[in-house]
This record gives structure tokens, C-alpha cells and sequence, in this order.
């Protein structure tokens, strides 16, 4: 195995160029700006009315951009080489920085929302809050949630601990939970979670076997504890729900995106209408892997071997761009400006950060982190990450400050749009094994995506449901609902097995409550936004660029109607189930 490349010896066109944010002179005067404004925003504390309003937004504005600038450049440049202990060290600091101007906005949501609500609504229509028109319309729709100062107080206080149902769970899943060992070529080799997810790809089936066994028995091992880990967790979801005046605990995590739990429950019955089609691929795959009986642990190796062209970096730009054509001609200039500009840091490098992701502050333009090793699933993390960059770019030039960032519920969407587009352009001039990756690689992503999170989405719903209804909750139960959803949703072409039925156990999203539903929903955006835009480029980003400059100006259902998807409706779903459907029918001819 080569050492790993060292950064100075990287080409500077291959890595980002971050003294576009800040240079490092100014830190320390970054630093004494946010203490003073923190010092500042103290000030309004148990003052604030309606005419200092106004100013006390503005200085949190104000602290909170310098503060976000030092956050994201210390940490990129810790990703840069995770060893530096220089910024590690800057990073620490501006952690503590962080907690303190949590700490001096803390009073500011509180303070509005005990204001008369003709206070709110007259400032709202006031054009000097025209930056904080959501905010006030947050603080305006929460309001009837609102309890007594005192006992706001309280809730406040239960805080410091009732997260950490989620830090235990991690605890035990990363460092506790004995995995044990698992023999490849000759040689035993201490499982983990990264070890596992290759290991469900290897092509070997004695391996993957012991794979899934042995990862199954550590967690059957700690049943008793983890599980009530996770029922504490539900507990608590519940608990701060029915205190808040909530009718559950799902509608109270869909109120935070003001979104009606008729879209959820949409979602449920639209995939659950589809499962014969997903019967219908697991039965291809098992004929595919040539076995009697597909086992759990045969979802993950690919049914097309030998995909390992090597697709170097400006090879792959290029077909991204290639791809993304249709987005247009100002859409695909600034990707090529993003390239010469140096928004990307390009490759894997000594201590350098893993994976990849996309990031940036207001002010400047986004940045990207990749590991680029010239894989094909490279060359769909470029256009995935340069997704979420154009999504940036957009919002911040479009809104303000204040408006730019948009929610989970919409983040995955542009990202997903890319790699859609980038699928579809590939099987145009795709023939033979490399075309049937891509049928699979695309069918995979509609089973792991819409499917799999869909079923996710069903179990914690009746996690919650069952604590809400007076009913005792039990790992036992747990295990029985989540076997039977998975023998519902994967069909009888494959054994759901006794392991299986304690995957709920591994899935940390579950200690986000209803989160998960949220990559459904996503992919089925960004094939009807995907769609559109290929029946009619023109009409279609017209339609699409509103989408992306929306940031976060609007909720969520506002923003995705702006590309003509109501997920209320079964429409948006029927368009992604059958491009899932004809996807099928091609790969199985």
C-alpha cells in the first residue's frame, strides 16, 4: 500500500482556497467583536420591548455571522489535517465562544414569545424587521405551545439531560457493543461498523454471513439495555410532546417544519402501495446472486461485478458538467468557476478529514471536501455535494443573512436532483455490464432510499404510538414489529430472520424522532424536480432556480410547491414510483 499524499505536494488547483472567508490576522479581532456583542445582547436581557427589538436582532445578526465565519474556517482547516493540534486548539476555543453567544441569545426566542401577539403581528408588517419576517412568524405559530415562564424555565433546565438517551446509545454502539471477529482470507479481523459495510459488499457469501451474525449477536448480546435505552428515548419524545400540548409526539416533530402529518402518513400508504414492485426486485436480485434463498445479508453485494473503472478527477468534472447541462448555461458557469476558483479540496491527503461533504458561511461562496479516489461512486459524490454547493450559492445570493439556510426537510433535494441527472445522462451512451450497474446502482437507490427509511418511518411511529396509547413498550415488541415490517416490505423472496429483527437496535436516526422520513420525501422530489426539468429544460429550472434561491424564506411545502410537488397528494410519488418501476423493467430485460 502507497503512503498517503502528503498536502504540500497536492497541486494547488486541487485544494480550496479558504482565505476567501477570512485571514488569519483578523482572528483575534473576530474573537473580541463576538465577546463584545455577546456583552451587548446581555444588556437587552429582561429589557427587551418592542422598540429595542429591532436592535436586539440586529446584534445577534451581527455575532452570529462572525461567529459562523471562525466556526466553519477553524474547522475546515482542521479537516485539512486532523492532527494539527493548532486548530484543534482554535476550534476548542471557538466551541466555548459558541457556548457563550448560545448562552447570551438564549433569552431572545422567550422574550418575543411572551409579547402580545398584536405586538408580533404589527412588526411583522413592520419593514425594519424585514430580515426577521420568519423568525416572528415562528415565534407567532408556536405561541399557543408556550407554557408559564416558570415552567419554560424548567423544560429549560431538563434539557442538560434529556439528550442523552442519544449520547448512551452512541456510547454503547461504538465503543461497548462487542462486534467480536470475523475470518477474511485466513485472517480474523476485529469487526466494525465501517468493517461491516464493506463486508456486506464482499463477494465472498461465508463472509457476509459471518458478518451479519456476528454483528447481530453483539447487539443481542446488550438487548436488555440498549433497548430501554431507546424506549427511554421515546419516553422522553413523548413526555415533552403531551407537555407542550401536542397530540403526539410526531405531530409535535412535524410542527418544527410546519408540516401537516398528512404528509407522512401520504408517504406510508404511497410506498406501501409499491412493495409488489420492490417483491419484484428482490426476486430478480436473488436469481441474479444464483442462490435458493436470499438471506438478509445478499441486499448489499452488487449484483453487476467488476465496475472498477478508474475515473480521475478532471474526467469526472467533466461529465458532471456534461451531465448537468439541461440546469442550463448560468447554472453549469458557475460549476466551472466553483472548479478554477477553488471551492473544492480535491484529494485524499495525510490526516486529511474522511468522506466529503459541502459547506461555507454567508458572505463567501460555498466549499466542497472530497476524498476523490476515482471510483464511479466518486464521480456521483461530486455531483451530489456540488448539489448541496449550488443550493448554497443560491439561497446566499438571493436572501438575506437571516433567510439563507434552509432546512433538513429540503437539503437533500438539490443533491439528489445531480445524481438523478447524472444517472440519466450515463445510460444514454451506457451498453452492456457498465449499463446494468447503472440500472442497479439507480433501483438501489430507490430501495435503500424511498423503501427502506419508509419502513424506518413506520416503526418509530409505532414506537411512539404504543407509549402515547398507555401501552408498555418492550424490546420483544420491538423485535416482532420490525420483523413484520420487514417481511412486508422485502416480500417473501427473502428470509426475515430472527437478526434482522433487531436491526431497529443499530439505527442512531431513531434517537432524532421522525427525521428519517425526510430522505423519502427527498428522493421523491428530486425525481419529479428531475423530470420536469428534462421535459422541458427552459420551463423547468426557471422553476427549479426559485427552488434553490428560496433558502429559507419560506416552510418547507411552500418552497417544494415552487416545483409543482405537493407531497400531500399521491401524484409526486406516483411520478418517482414509476421511474423506480421502469427502472426495474429495464435492469430484469
Amino acid at each position: 500500500m502507497s503512503e498517503a499524499l502528503k498536502r504540500i505536494n497536492v497541486p494547488i488547483d486541487r485544494t480550496w482556497n479558504l482565505s476567501d472567508i477570512l485571514s488569519e490576522d483578523q482572528i483575534d479581532k473576530m474573537i473580541e467583536d463576538i465577546q463584545n456583542e455577546c456583552a451587548n445582547l446581555v444588556q437587552f436581557k429582561n429589557k427587551l420591548s418592542v422598540k429595542t427589538a429591532a436592535e436586539c436582532l440586529f446584534t445577534m445578526s451581527r455575532a452570529g455571522l462572525i461567529i459562523e465565519k471562525l466556526f466553519v474556517y477553524c474547522n475546515m482547516k482542521w479537516d485539512e489535517d486532523k492532527s494539527s493540534t493548532h486548530y484543534g486548539e482554535l476550534c476548542s476555543k471557538v466551541d466555548m465562544l459558541l457556548t457563550e453567544y448560545s448562552s447570551a441569545t438564549s433569552f431572545i426566542a422567550p422574550a418575543f414569545s411572551s409579547m402580545k401577539k398584536s405586538d408580533l403581528i404589527a412588526m411583522r408588517e413592520d419593514p425594519t424587521f424585514e430580515y426577521y419576517t420568519m423568525f416572528l412568524d415562528e415565534i407567532i405559530r408556536k405561541k399557543k405551545h408556550l407554557l408559564s415562564e416558570k415552567e419554560e424555565q424548567l423544560l429549560a433546565q431538563t434539557s442538560s439531560f434529556s439528550d442523552e438517551f442519544k449520547t448512551i446509545f452512541s456510547l454503547f454502539d461504538n465503543v461497548n457493543v462487542p462486534f467480536g471477529e470475523v475470518e477474511i482470507d485466513g485472517n480474523n479481523v476485529k469487526l466494525s461498523h465501517g468493517l461491516y459495510s464493506l463486508l456486506m459488499q464482499n463477494e465472498d457469501r461465508a463472509v457476509r454471513k459471518n458478518a451479519y451474525e456476528s454483528m447481530y449477536h453483539g447487539y443481542k448480546s446488550m438487548i436488555d439495555t440498549i433497548a430501554e435505552v431507546y424506549i427511554g428515548s421515546v419516553k422522553s419524545d413523548c413526555f415533552y410532546a403531551k407537555v407542550r400540548k401536542y397530540p403526539s409526539s410526531l405531530i409535535q416533530a412535524l410542527y418544527q417544519d410546519n408540516v401537516p402529518q398528512k404528509v407522512y402518513d401520504n408517504l406510508i400508504y404511497a410506498v406501501r402501495k409499491y412493495t409488489p414492485v420492490m417483491h419484484k426486485y428482490i426476486k430478480y436480485r436473488k436469481k441474479s446472486l444464483k442462490v435458493d434463498k436470499l438471506k438478509m445479508y445478499d441486499m448489499y453485494v452488487p449484483i453487476v461485478k467488476g465496475m472498477n473503472e478508474n475515473i480521475d478527477y478532471e474526467r469526472a468534472y467533466t461529465t458532471v458538467i456534461d451531465a448537468l447541462a439541461p440546469l442550463g448555461q448560468e447554472y453549469i458557469s458557475i460549476l466551472k468557476q466553483a472548479k478554477t476558483e477553488r471551492w473544492i479540496d480535491v484529494e485524499e491527503t495525510e490526516n486529511k478529514r474522511s468522506g466529503a461533504y459541502s459547506w461555507g458561511v454567508y458572505g463567501t461562496h460555498p466549499y466542497v471536501l472530497l476524498n476523490h479516489k476515482g471510483t464511479i461512486h466518486d464521480l456521483f459524490t461530486i455531483a451530489h455535494e456540488m448539489g448541496h454547493a449550488m443550493h448554497s450559492y443560491y439561497s446566499n445570493a438571493k436572501q438575506c443573512y437571516e433567510k439563507a439556510g434552509y432546512s433538513i426537510f429540503v437539503a437533500e433535494i438539490a443533491s439528489t436532483v445531480n445524481e438523478v441527472l447524472l444517472i440519466k445522462h450515463l445510460l444514454k451512451t451506457a451498453t452492456g455490464e457498465k449499463r446494468k450497474y447503472l440500472l442497479s446502482y439507480y433501483v438501489d437507490m430507490f430501495r435503500t432510499t424511498l423503501f427502506r427509511q419508509t419502513m424506518f418511518s413506520e416503526f418509530e411511529k409505532y414506537a411512539h404510538e404504543t407509549i402515547e396509547n398507555g401501552e408498555p413498550l418492550s424490546y420483544k415488541k420491538m423485535c416482532d414489529k420490525y420483523a413484520e415490517l420487514n417481511s412486508f416490505y422485502y416480500g417473501p423472496d427473502v428470509e426475515t430472520d430472527e437478526n434482522i429483527s433487531y436491526e431497529w437496535v443499530r439505527i442512531p436516526h431513531f434517537y432524532n424522532a421522525f427525521y428519517v422520513y425526510k430522505y423519502a420525501t427527498g428522493l421523491t422530489c428530486a425525481v419529479n424536480i428531475a423530470h420536469m426539468i428534462l421535459s422541458d429544460p427552459k420551463e423547468g429550472y426557471a422553476k427549479y432556480k426559485k427552488f434553490l434561491s428560496a433558502g429559507g424564506s419560506m416552510y418547507p411545502l411552500d418552497i417544494i410547491k415552487l416545483v409543482d410537488i405537493d407531497l400531500t397528494k399521491q401524484q409526486p410519488y406516483t411520478v418517482a414510483m414509476k421511474e423506480f418501476t421502469d427502472t426495474l423493467d429495464e435492469l430484469i430485460k
